[in-house]
């Protein structure tokens, strides 16, 4: 089941196409990832599924209906890069006047607050004002704040930003056990990293087209090249074959790109045959870094292409 439903939706600003024709769906309980470069068009559909403000055409779904920002609101948990906290507003103030906008009645907001403040160490921090914290200890309190009124769609837009590994592995605990319970996430990054160890499924988009959507696990199978590294006891011999070409040779491992039809049978068969002791043997994906630079860059020099003729 589809909680978000995006349907050939465009957004123009002036003469810019911030968001030109971009459909995808996001599975109920699943952490998605929106990536692309800076002014590709991810705050734009992030703005247009939250309601900030609508597509000049096609259309929004959330949860089946069209989506309707004063019905919906108060689903959605939204963390902003650019972060919305009151500077000179007490903490504990600030967390029980937004979770109490989102529709929570205040007693259902003290406990929920202070359930995460326990839970992230915070229970000092009620009278402290947000001027007075660090990057990372604001960071914590817009996570808490962003889903403390249990919203079903929560958009994390860099949420790692500031946050020391420690308290990075903490928010990113969270939203595997937010997502397990049930939560929606779209989590936008520069960070293909994270990408890979968090998200079930992305989108990728540049100058407000989208160039992929897929899984994690699908997109990298597409875009296999046939690679594989073999741990040998020693690289030292010499080998020539035209079943294989070297990539890279390490002290105890080869990297080798696979000829057109050839098996992995028929190479390992080659390597035994030569005296060579396998250690190991497993096909190298590429890393979504890697898919992520090849497709923008591909898909920028296309557009240029176009521009020129």
């Amino acid at each position: 089941m589809n909680l978000v439903e995006l349907h050939n939706v465009r957004k123009y600003f002036s003469s810019q196409k911030a968001v030109d024709d971009i459909s995808f769906n996001i599975k109920a309980g699943s952490i998605f990832g929106l990536l692309g470069p800076n002014g590709a068009g991810k705050t734009t559909l992030i703005r247009m599924i939250t309601g900030i403000f609508y597509p000049d055409s096609g259309n929004v779904l959330f949860n089946g209906k069209e989506f309707d920002a004063l019905t919906h609101h108060r689903n959605i948990g939204y963390m902003p890069e650019e972060r919305g906290l009151y500077k000179k507003m007490k903490i504990g103030e600030q967390a029980l006047y937004l979770a109490q906008l989102k529709g929570m009645s205040k007693q259902d907001a003290l406990k929920n607050i202070k359930e995460w403040f326990v839970k992230f160490e915070m229970e000092t921090w009620w009278n402290k004002k947000v001027e007075d914290l660090s990057k990372g200890m604001s960071q914590k309190l817009q996570f808490v704040t962003t889903v403390l009124h249990q919203p079903s769609l929560i958009i994390l837009d860099e949420p790692f930003s500031g946050l020391d590994p420690v308290n990075a592995n903490l928010i990113k605990e969270e939203i595997f056990n937010l997502a397990k319970n049930g939560a929606t996430i779209i989590f936008s990054t520069h960070r293909m990293e994270q990408v890979e160890e968090i998200c079930d499924q992305i989108v990728l988009v540049n100058q407000g087209k989208k160039i992929l959507d897929g899984s994690v696990d699908a997109v990298k199978q597409d875009f296999k090249e046939n690679i594989f590294k073999i741990g040998l006891q020693s690289t030292q011999k010499a080998i020539q074959t035209d079943l294989f070409e070297i990539v890279q040779q390490l002290p105890e491992a080869l990297l080798i790109k696979l000829k057109h039809h050839v098996s992995t049978n028929e190479v390992l068969q080659h390597f035994i045959s030569n005296d060579f002791s396998i250690q190991s043997f497993q096909e190298v994906l590429p890393s979504l870094n890697d898919i992520f630079i090849k497709l923008v860059e591909d898909s920028s020099s296309a557009r240029q292409f176009q521009n020129i003729n």
